[in-house]
């Protein structure tokens, strides 16, 4: 024991005997235990926001969406298409009443999205109009009405020329107090009548819905983009309790209305909040564990550094070693004093990665909340565990070969070529 302790104070006494050398091994470490760090507390907080929007929706909602056959729920090709204009055009308005049929349906509606320039006045700008049919509202618990009134069947039925704005759009085209119920936008050269201004309900990821234009689900259908076609369908449900079985349900209406036999020619996808928020956990999981393993590269590269200023202190004190030896130090002892080192430094660059992780997480947090973007990012227990671990195996597995090296050296020879 006392020469384990004895080793430990050599090993301190040599680190900060060379504060310059130490510095500069364990720069490595301390780039990549921050960015683990890093990459773990902004993983989780981004993981936990937008896990939380979409539960925002409601837990009771299944949404039935468009889907390109042979594709994956998750796919981007889907995603995309939902924005930028949907390659699947077999989902019908009527295809979506029926679904609506379902003994455990209480409330639903239909949609599409388009980009489309909007001008008030002499201003305009590109946004995205939605049209939905009249039960938005009921359905969706976080659309709200701030000023004026939703759609009606007759608005959809007439396809009426009317529009709710979100709160967004009001602040970029109305002064403030200022009044738009009544006033005139137009999309695509038509002129639309304002009749209601959504309550702020801010951002899924990156998609604000502040920003969205509600127009009837006919009007952008008809008179906007000449199709008849939607490419989505949400469905609130009176009982939560039978969430599986009311999908599995809705999925065979729909093969059924479709004339799909194989599963993989699905054109669509019935997927419930629980089961979106199970698909997001586990990308986000897969994204943070990839780039976990990216940036535990530096700590590879980190401790090679660190393997090779050993080997270069256990050739600067080859006469130190062969001295120690000739007192009565064992090979062990010689052995444990190099670890020692390549094992302290990693620590310390563990610690100071540590510390600089949590102040990039803190600092990433106010600039995230200063866009807008209500994020926290946690610092967990696990990452203290990993970062320290990685640190000590790190030392323990580069360190080990040079301390071998140094314990073997044999006393007479080491003091001869000193």
């Amino acid at each position: 024991m006392r020469r384990t302790v004895l080793a430990l104070k050599l090993s301190l006494k040599n680190l900060f005997g060379h504060p310059g050398r130490t510095a500069v091994s364990f720069l490595g470490i301390v780039i990549g235990i921050t960015s683990v760090i890093l990459v773990m507390s902004l993983g989780d907080g981004v993981k936990a926001f937008v896990i939380s929007q979409v539960q925002s929706f409601g837990s009771d909602i299944i949404w039935v969406e468009t889907k390109t056959p042979k594709t994956s729920k998750t796919s981007t090709q889907n995603a995309t298409s939902m924005v930028g204009g949907s390659a699947i055009t077999t989902f019908k308005l009527a295809d979506a009443e029926k679904l609506a049929e379902n003994s455990n349906v209480a409330a639903w509606y239909a949609a599409i999205m388009s980009q489309q320039i909007v001008k008030v006045g002499s201003k305009d700008k590109q946004a995205i109009v939605m049209g939905v049919t009249e039960g938005v509202i009921e359905t969706d618990e976080q659309a709200k009405i701030e000023l004026g009134r939703a759609f009606t069947k007759d608005d959809n039925d007439a396809l009426s020329q009317v529009a709710i704005i979100g709160s967004d759009f009001r602040k970029d085209f109305f002064a403030p107090g200022e009044n738009p119920i009544g006033q005139k936008i137009k999309i695509k050269g038509k002129t639309f009548r304002i009749v209601g201004v959504l309550k702020e309900r801010g951002s899924t990821g990156f998609f604000n819905f502040d920003q969205l234009i509600h127009i009837p689900l006919g009007t952008l259908q008809k008179k906007l983009m000449g199709i008849d076609y939607i490419q989505m369908a949400s469905y609130k449900l009176k009982n939560q309790g039978e969430m599986e079985l009311t999908a599995l349900q809705l999925t065979d209406k729909m093969r059924d209305i479709h004339q799909i036999d194989n599963p993989d020619d699905d054109d669509f996808a019935v997927t419930s909040v629980s089961e979106a928020t199970s698909i997001l956990g586990g990308v986000f999981d897969a994204i943070t564990v990839t780039l976990i393993a990216l940036t535990s590269i530096s700590l590879i590269v980190g401790g090679v550094g660190i393997m090779n200023v050993m080997y270069v202190a256990v050739t600067e004190r080859t006469f130190e070693v062969g001295l120690y030896k000739s007192l009565g130090a064992k090979n062990s002892d010689i052995f444990m004093m190099f670890l020692f080192e390549a094992i302290i430094i990693t620590i310390l660059g563990g610690l100071i990665g540590l510390i600089l992780g949590i102040g990039g997480t803190v600092l990433g947090e106010i600039i995230a909340n200063r866009f807008g973007f209500n994020l926290q990012f946690p610092i967990s227990v696990k990452s203290f565990i990993l970062g320290f671990g990685f640190s000590a195996l790190v030392g323990l597995v580069f360190g080990v070969q040079p301390a071998r090296k140094a314990s073997l050296l044999s006393p007479a020879e080491a003091m001869r070529r000193e």
